[in-house]
């Protein structure tokens, strides 16, 4: 036993264990909610004791007989005993073994991909996936996506009554499951960290915690999964775009555009491992979309400058994911490249089409980021009469408070005979 724990420590111990947990829980109870109960007594019981106690000398271990002990009072309670005792009451049940906690990753991907799965929506398999995968409580959940904590709190529910009726299972998935579900798993923790990004549902621009538990939520599927180049492009594309966090807004919450920015103040440290794991990626030569997105931020990384980007390489690589997926998002952010590898008239040309084009997936008519480029690329162009209709639009259709009232200074900006003229260039 070590000295008495601080309630850090503990924060800690259940940031480093909580998923390995009831992964095993769930194993051995398979019953999501059971699973969760149990590893929230255990850490209730352990917030209580250790801070006095001190901290067991295995604490994961510690932590996993608790919460077997819970579940077996739980199972006693609802008369179930006959049913799941074999399963939590077998002779190593309550050993607590850390050998068993290590050797966990299958049952973590078996909760990671099970909450993912799709029979459930994907807003109910992302507020699961924060739940029972990330350990975030369901008040973090709703603060995130600014909503109750009740309405949250049914939505989670909804999703675990959906996974116990239609009998979803969390068992280690097979080679041919896995490949089936992956996309989904990667869909949901990009969702996350979108949010993160570039936040819908704030007045801030940034949501720092999402963005940190994207990350955490792909670098645990990177160790689950450590073969497949997609996860490693999809860990790359968050870690390069990430780094740029601290960068992207000034002293006063105002958005920073990507051509402004002190790149001196981008984490050298995430950049790196983002590199890393998209040479990882590069390396199994099975290119993804993922990896295409992560090498266009590759390229933002490692100029020196906005001027020295490689954009003739980044449109390169916006041709190959429009051959994949012709969406309309894409051909906006190929447009903004264009715009500074050919000049604002060229670029202007390729947004107008894409509101003709009938062969493109999305509409971007009431997407203030093509508005706001438009506005962009007129001013540049000497056409201000345009440009502010254009900004107005970008400003009607914006969810995003910051943005709106950085949207509304440029408006303003418009007006003032000696405003600086500013290249285009995506904030995301």
């Amino acid at each position: 036993m070590n000295d008495s724990a601080t309630h850090p420590e503990v924060t800690a111990i259940f940031e480093r264990e909580w998923t390995r947990l009831v992964a095993v829980l769930v194993r051995d109870l398979r019953d999501l909610g059971a699973a969760e109960d149990a590893a929230q007594e255990a850490f209730i019981e352990a917030s209580r004791r250790w801070p006095t106690d001190g901290v067991p000398d295995r604490p994961a271990a510690w932590l996993l007989t608790t919460a077997r002990r819970r579940a077996i009072d739980g199972i006693r309670r609802t008369k179930r005993l006959d049913e799941l005792l074999p399963l939590v009451g077998r002779p190593d049940a309550t050993d607590g073994s850390t050998g068993e906690l290590d050797a966990a990753l299958d049952d973590q991907l078996a909760l990671l991909v099970g909450c993912c799965h799709p029979a459930l929506a994907h807003e109910a398999q992302i507020a699961l996936t924060l739940r029972i995968v990330a350990g975030l409580s369901t008040a973090q959940i709703a603060n995130a996506f600014l909503t109750s904590e009740a309405t949250m709190t049914r939505r989670i529910t909804r999703a675990k009554d959906k996974v116990r009726l239609a009998g979803i299972p969390f068992e280690p998935p097979t080679l041919d499951t896995l490949a089936q579900r992956l996309p989904a798993v990667c869909a949901v923790i990009h969702s996350i960290f979108t949010e993160g990004h570039t936040s819908a549902t704030s007045a801030e621009l940034v949501r720092g915690d999402l963005c940190d538990e994207a990350i955490w939520l792909g670098e645990l599927l990177h160790r689950l999964v450590p073969s497949d180049p997609e996860v490693d492009g999809l860990l790359s594309l968050m870690l390069l775009i990430d780094a740029r966090r601290e960068a992207r807004v000034d002293a006063d919450g105002r958005p920073v555009l990507l051509r402004d920015q002190d790149r001196a103040r981008w984490d050298r440290n995430r950049i790196d491992r983002g590199l890393a794991a998209l040479a990882r990626a590069h390396a199994a030569q099975r290119g993804g979309p993922f990896q295409f997105h992560a090498a266009i931020a590759g390229h933002h990384a490692t100029a020196p400058t906005f001027d020295d980007t490689d954009w003739r390489g980044i449109v390169r690589l916006y041709d190959v994911l429009m051959r994949r997926q012709p969406t309309a998002l894409l051909a906006l952010n190929r447009s903004i490249a264009v715009a500074e590898a050919d000049g604002p008239d060229v670029g202007l040309f390729a947004l107008d089409a894409i509101l003709l084009a009938d062969d493109l997936d999305g509409d971007l008519s009431d997407y203030h980021y093509f508005h706001a480029a438009r506005g962009e690329l007129l001013t540049r162009l000497g056409r201000d009469d345009e440009a502010v209709e254009a900004i107005e639009r970008a400003i009607a259709c914006c969810d995003n408070d910051a943005q709106r009232l950085d949207l509304e200074r440029r408006r303003r900006r418009l007006a003032h005979p000696d405003r600086p003229r500013h290249p285009v260039s995506d904030t995301r």
